[in-house]
């Protein structure tokens, strides 16, 4: 005697084969889709860890600091070749040197970037000295502009340069310029002219020296 199917209380009798396999296929259907959801948050999870083990595990060190330029040490170079004294500005607690080179051309000129260290500070002063040149020197390298005035610093009488526009002038606001000997000295760049003026002052023993060397 062979055995009945089961009656489906939902329909009050047997399964038909066409039921039975459409049954089956959404039960199938159902437990891949568990399947897949499950293996997407697996997924997510461990790609959570690993981003979790990249941040917190790896050592990450702190940014380098630059090493400070040693004007002195590339000045004492240009000293040797032009056979003379050149200036050597006073950092101390206020300025870093970005920059110090021997610049060459129909003026040879030795020139030191200077920039407030502070991150509050802005602006830069250029200090530029031009061997064997005068006043006529200075507007070559400030786009043609000449003196306006002269003030007095430290003892020295010294021209006044006020670029109209800073765009056009490679962000130059204020110059100031004196002889010394033979060479002539210009302070220029984006500072107050309180600020300029004030390194101008830390210069003036070596200005004279300069000027004695002549």
């Amino acid at each position: 005697m062979s055995k009945q199917p089961p009656i489906i209380a939902e329909l009050g009798r047997p399964e038909t084969p066409d039921e039975t396999a459409a049954r089956k296929a959404a039960s199938s259907k159902a437990y891949r889709s568990s399947q897949t959801f499950r293996n997407l948050i697996a997924a997510l999870l461990v790609t959570v860890a690993v981003v979790a083990v990249i941040i917190f595990a790896v050592p990450r060190g702190e940014p380098v600091e630059r090493k400070p330029l040693d004007v002195a040490s590339v000045a004492e170079g240009v000293e040797s070749s032009m056979e003379r004294p050149v200036l050597i500005p006073e950092l101390g607690t206020f300025w870093r040197a970005n920059n110090a080179e021997m610049q060459g051309g129909a003026t040879v000129v030795w020139e030191v970037t200077l920039a407030p260290k502070s991150d509050t500070e802005r602006g830069f002063v250029k200090v530029a000295q031009a061997f064997d040149a005068d006043a006529s020197w200075a507007p070559q390298r400030l786009n043609g502009i000449a003196p306006t005035d002269t003030v007095r610093i430290g003892g020295l009488d010294w021209d006044v340069y006020k670029p109209g526009s800073a765009e056009s002038n490679a962000n130059v606001t204020y110059a100031i310029g004196t002889q010394a000997g033979d060479d002539y000295i210009l302070l220029y760049g984006a500072r107050s002219a309180d600020s300029t003026a004030e390194l101008a002052e830390s210069l003036i023993p070596q200005i004279r020296d300069i000027s004695e060397a002549s």
